[in-house]
């Protein structure tokens, strides 16, 4: 099954201090979705977006907001988020004991959940949940900062996601520009993260070169 290609820049990679602004114009610029990066500073080593935020900035656009959360025992903090204004949220497998009680935790609230793997995580973690979740975060940097190298590994890890389930929406985060992405699409994936490559040129010509190329 042929999904289409979306791109969903991370604010990561944006000027906080004008953030509105920056939401503003990558939705102009032909953003799908905008990926906020939700960061403790215990389950990866940095800080960033708490739901105060993500609410202030959900009146800047209707684009879907795709939460990932980089977070131990996220479950605490679902229900925030989700009031907050994400219409997907991501947790990490390796973030929880119990992914089944958190997916379905998620799935209460009436949006969408999503399950992400880091690059050293096998696949096989999803066998029992991957029909209970509506997306594949795969992590192609580890997680924690922007503007990291991609690893080609991952690649193969799409693949087999794919055999698992055809219709599954994989997403794929890090290193993510003109010179990636075509590997990761073929390989069966259909939503892409870009912050530094998306955030550092003109936005609406990166991302319709992004697309171009996954196309």
């Amino acid at each position: 099954m042929t999904k289409g290609i979306k791109i969903a820049p991370s604010i990561l990679s944006s000027d906080f201090s004008k953030l509105g602004e920056e939401l503003v114009a990558i939705d102009k610029a032909g953003a799908d979705y905008i990926h906020i990066d939700v960061m403790d500073g215990e389950f990866v080593p940095n800080l960033t977006f708490g739901p105060p935020v993500i609410k202030c900035i959900r009146k800047c656009t209707e684009l879907v907001f795709d939460v990932h959360l980089m977070i131990d025992k996220p479950e605490r903090y679902i229900e925030d988020f989700v009031k907050a204004g994400a219409d997907i949220v991501v947790v990490h497998a390796e973030s929880t004991i119990h992914l089944h009680r958190v997916i379905q935790q998620i799935k209460s609230f009436g949006v969408k959940a999503g399950i992400s793997l880091n690059p050293s995580t096998s696949e096989d973690v999803l066998k029992y949940v991957i029909n209970d979740i509506d997306m594949v975060l795969v992590m192609s940097v580890n997680p924690g900062f922007g503007g990291q190298k991609f690893i080609p590994a991952v690649v193969e890890k799409i693949k087999a996601i794919k055999k698992m389930r055809a219709d599954i929406d994989i997403e794929v985060d890090g290193g993510i520009t003109d010179e990636t992405i075509k590997v990761c699409a073929d390989a069966g994936a259909n939503i892409f993260v870009a912050g530094s490559y998306v955030f550092s040129g003109d936005y609406k010509e990166r991302i319709d070169l992004l697309k171009s190329k996954a196309e």
